[in-house]
Order: C-alpha cells, then sequence, then structure tokens
C-alpha cells in the first residue's frame, strides 16, 4: 500500500488522523489534525486505507525559499547573490577577535 519512497504528510493510512508524516516510505508517529500537529504511533497492524499524497501551497513570501534536498541545482540570479552574503556573514569577524591583534 505504501509508496517506497513516501516523503511528506499523506492521508493516515490508519484512519485515526488527517494527515501523518510519511519518511522514505515508512509511517511516523508525526500526525496532523486540521492545523494541529502532534504524536500517535503508528499501530502494530496493516495499513487500513490507501495514502494520498498532500500537496499544499507554500507560504505567501517563500518562493525564493528552498530546502538543501530540492532539485534545481545551484542558487543563481537573487538567490545566488543571498548564497554569497550568507557564506560572508558566516566567515566574517570583528577586527579585535583577529590573531595577532
Amino acid at each position: 500500500m505504501a509508496e517506497e519512497h513516501a516523503e511528506g504528510w499523506y492521508t493516515d493510512p490508519y484512519g485515526r488522523h488527517e494527515a501523518r508524516w510519511m519518511s522514505r516510505g515508512e509511517a511516523t508517529k508525526l500526525v496532523r489534525d486540521g492545523e494541529v500537529e502532534s504524536y500517535d504511533a503508528p499501530p502494530d497492524e496493516a495499513p487500513s486505507r490507501e495514502m494520498t499524497r498532500i500537496v499544499t501551497e507554500p507560504p505567501a513570501g517563500s518562493d525564493g525559499l528552498r530546502r538543501a534536498d530540492d532539485e534545481g541545482g545551484p542558487p543563481t540570479g537573487n538567490d545566488a547573490a543571498g548564497a554569497a552574503v550568507m557564506g560572508a556573514l558566516t566567515t566574517w569577524h570583528r577586527s579585535d577577535e583577529r590573531p595577532g591583534r
């Protein structure tokens, strides 16, 4: 019943909650009912329902945000500029913290 590589929110294949988080095709204890997330370990029984992936729209204004494992290659344009700035900030030190000062 379960997709081998399912990752994300799916309808709960056990019918106990509206949704259950799947990781690598395995049901996890993370569940959701409406907008409330909680924990409920998967039961020791076979799933009773076909699970369906739940697709949600990203929050407004998040179109420049990506997960590290998203497809699409290295950042470009404004994303590349932001990555360069963040890289520079992570290596920046105050002048009084530099060795020899």
